[in-house]
């Protein structure tokens, strides 16, 4: 039996799945309700409406390829050219995601006008602001020159089109939700008009050498598709994180085919535009309290970057007969883990009491090297005695008490004595390789029994 012109398929709209019939739970992200239909298009037309000829269609020897830095293009904002790795690719995609209103259009503006100064051609198209409106945005960060163009526009043959001609050195989409093209027979916004759009992106990239931005929106329904569905075909993925409503803004990257991962780069929102944070340590350890229990400074390893952060811990007697465990920042099972092993290591008649810990800050953490400090704080909080203000404490906590090695030592007593810290309590097997650093005295500790002495 032939096929329709148009066939009704389903996609999931957390990962992307396709299907020819709809199912409660999607088979490849096990996400209930996430099946949407959609109406597909069969059309004879190219699907991104570009040449299909390869540009080097020649094997190459991979000795000869050119690996020079140069080749990258610095941005000039440092927290930026981090978590990219260096600097812009040519001919990359980058995916640029977050909450609507987080500061996403906002950077890229600042990275239009940072291109510019230094004559770098740059495309901004967008499908949701009119002309006027990016004006308004652009000149409350900065005048910019006439090296940034801009064009309000969704149908992406005529993006395509437009790029072809000009030639930019880089393109940027605000956003990719209000892409669509012709052929595809669906909605702005859909799961296969967003994999067609990006797609074409991709290719439009590689073939023209183009570096391409791309923003997209992440809303809590789940009724546009998301960035998740995009992860896989793009170069790199920043994310931004932190409450729309706080003045710092974290920009973390989880995919990156041209450096390390899980870099951040920590930004401040002001009325000029989003202001770097050349020491994200000093501004999440600001406003931390003097002689209060149940506060810990802790490090924490972003990537290459050490991180001082506040670990606070509340303990009080439960008015229920079920005990609450709450966690901000910080991995919830983890913490009933180590309240377990205090309740059973320590003997701490804990069991009956509620306990809340947060990251200050608004950082989220998930190595176990914060173990300590948190089991610290908790302590710290249950006995109502203060640790003192000059420490600081990092390792992994196991089931048995014992505290573990922790990776990058040396780099983490760095930061604590950079900010004026005189104490650390590190783990015995680090403590090798954390000596070397003077100017700060090292409590080495082999099990949290070890660590309580200092509360």
């Amino acid at each position: 039996m032939a096929k329709s012109k148009n066939d009704i398929v389903y996609f999931c709209n957390e990962c992307g799945y396709e299907s020819s019939k709809w199912m409660g739970q999607c088979p490849a992200c096990k996400s209930w309700n996430s099946m949407v239909e959609q109406k597909v298009s069969h059309k004879v037309a190219s699907s991104t409406g570009l040449k299909k000829t390869c540009v080097n269609n020649e094997p190459v020897a991979i000795g000869s390829i050119s690996l020079k830095e140069e080749d990258k293009i610095v941005i000039g904002m440092p927290e930026l050219d981090r978590v990219l790795g260096g600097g812009i690719v040519p001919g990359s995609l980058t995916l640029v995601g977050g909450d609507p209103g987080i500061g996403k259009s906002t950077l890229l503006l600042q990275v239009c006008k940072m291109l510019s100064d230094k004559e770098l051609e740059v495309l901004y198209i967008s499908g949701e602001e009119s002309l006027k409106q990016i004006r308004l945005r652009a000149d409350r960060i900065g005048k910019m020159n006439d090296h940034v163009k801009l064009l309000c526009e969704t149908c992406l043959e005529d993006i395509t089109a437009v790029v072809t001609k000009t030639k930019p050195e880089v393109v940027i989409i605000d956003s990719i939700q209000t892409m669509q093209s012709e052929n595809v027979d669906s909605t702005p916004g859909s799961v296969s008009q967003v994999r067609e759009a990006t797609s074409i992106l991709m290719r439009l990239a590689k073939e023209e050498g183009v570096s391409v931005f791309i923003v997209g929106h992440v809303t809590k329904e789940g009724t546009v598709a998301g960035p998740r569905v995009l992860e896989h075909m793009v170069d790199t993925v920043l994310y931004f994180e932190g409450d729309r409503n706080a003045a710092y803004r974290i920009l973390r990257g989880v995919k990156n085919r041209f450096g390390s991962t899980n870099e951040i780069g920590v930004f401040e929102m002001k009325a000029e535009g989003l202001v770097e944070v050349p020491n994200p340590s000093e501004y999440m350890l600001s406003g931390r309290p003097e002689d209060g229990s149940g506060s810990v400074v802790s490090c924490a390893m972003e990537g290459t970057r050490p991180i001082l952060l506040e670990i606070q811990a509340l303990v009080s007697r439960t008015n229920f007969g079920f005990p609450r465990r709450q966690s901000a920042g910080s991995d919830m099972n983890r913490l009933n883990l180590l309240m377990a092993v205090l309740e059973k290591r320590l003997e701490l008649k804990i069991g009956d009491f509620d306990a809340y810990v947060n990251i200050a800050g608004g950082m989220k953490i998930s190595e176990p090297a914060i173990d300590l400090a948190i089991v610290l704080a908790i302590v710290s909080s249950f006995r109502n005695k203060p640790l003192a203000a000059d420490m600081v404490a990092f390792g992994e906590v196991g089931l048995g008490g014992e505290v573990r090695a922790v990776s990058q030592a040396a780099a983490r007593v760095a930061e604590a004595k950079k900010l004026g810290f005189a104490k650390c309590i590190v783990p015995a097997a680090n403590l090798d390789a954390a000596k070397e650093i003077k100017g700060i005295e090292l409590l080495a500790v082999k099990n949290i029994n070890d660590a309580l002495n200092y509360i």
